[in-house]
């Protein structure tokens, strides 16, 4: 009896101490876009186990907190979002219901891209006459890989800070990706030179940072504002004005109902040119890479 308890004590304390040690854990990641997750991944690597809440699918101004997504955010140690007023309309819930201290807005946890940033359109007034408009600026910052440089500088600051053991891990790859962004950037814009200056109609006003880093001038936009859809006698108005002096394309998001733009091209005889807009939008959209090469790709297709 007592060679057995000498042999199944040992064994006792060490699952004992087996159940009371810390498990090396990934730093759970609730990324607001696609693009915000393919970031972290970049970054973190194998330290980071990120959760997208949307789809390059989906518009980002219109999310359900859904009970799923609150889930998630009660077990994540990191957001990463746009900010700016993006994901106002859901991601206060998610961080409000999850009870998450470590994700609440000024906490370590808790992170925005817009701060780090130089905005666009940025309004001398809002009113909700004037539509869907953001008080900080354009929150599509995505769409200037320059500004994905930045962002992910900051990003792996925050991640070191929140995860001081793995520190220098995500500093050796942040500087990786940055090495390899820049070298792509040079490429793009060395290819994306034939677009300076064309002319294009956008559909909402996203597409204002790729406009600006590549040069396109944007004519008009088929929402006669921010988030609201064009009626029949705005969209003959466009018509007029377009008809007299054409686009050379219009750019319709992966996620927009393409009705309007269809309607409008048929017309003014045009082509529809399909962007990805984020990371997943397209099949050769595979990650941030993938988004701006095929985004270049398929301008100049249309542009040749």
């Amino acid at each position: 009896m007592k060679n057995i308890q000498r042999s199944v004590m040992p064994l006792l304390a060490c699952l004992a101490f087996g159940l009371s040690a810390p498990a090396q854990a990934d730093v759970k990641v609730l990324a607001t876009t696609s693009d915000w997750g393919a970031l972290t991944h970049e970054i973190g690597g194998d330290k980071v186990n990120v959760y997208v809440a949307t789809t390059a699918m989906q518009d980002i101004h219109h999310i359900e907190a859904r009970p799923s997504l609150v889930a998630r955010a009660r077990s994540a140690d990191l957001v990463v979002a746009t900010g700016a007023s993006l994901e106002i309309g859901w991601l206060p819930v998610l961080v409000r219901e999850s009870g998450n201290p470590r994700i609440q807005p000024g906490a370590p946890g808790y992170f925005e891209a817009a701060p780090t940033l130089r905005l666009l359109d940025v309004p001398t007034r809002v009113d909700r006459a004037m539509g869907d408009i953001h008080p900080q600026g354009n929150p599509h910052v995505q769409l200037d890989p320059r500004n994905i440089a930045i962002v992910a500088k900051a990003l792996a600051a925050r991640l070191a800070a929140i995860d001081p053991a793995n520190a220098e891990y995500y500093a050796q790859r942040g500087r990786d990706f940055d090495t390899r962004w820049r070298t792509a950037i040079a490429k793009w814009e060395a290819r994306a030179a034939p677009l300076k200056g064309v002319s294009v109609v956008v559909m909402h006003k996203d597409q204002v940072y790729l406009c600006h880093w590549l040069g396109l001038v944007e004519e008009a936009a088929i929402e006669p504002k921010p988030g609201v859809p064009p009626s029949a006698g705005y969209l003959g108005e466009l018509v007029a004005k377009l008809s007299a002096s054409p686009p050379r394309m219009i750019l319709l998001n992966a996620y927009n109902n393409p009705k309007a733009a269809d309607w409008l091209a048929a017309r003014v005889h045009v082509p529809v040119v399909l962007l990805p807009f984020s990371v997943g939008g397209t099949p050769a959209a595979r990650d941030l890479f993938g988004l701006f090469d095929d985004t270049i790709d398929r301008l100049l297709a249309v542009k040749q």
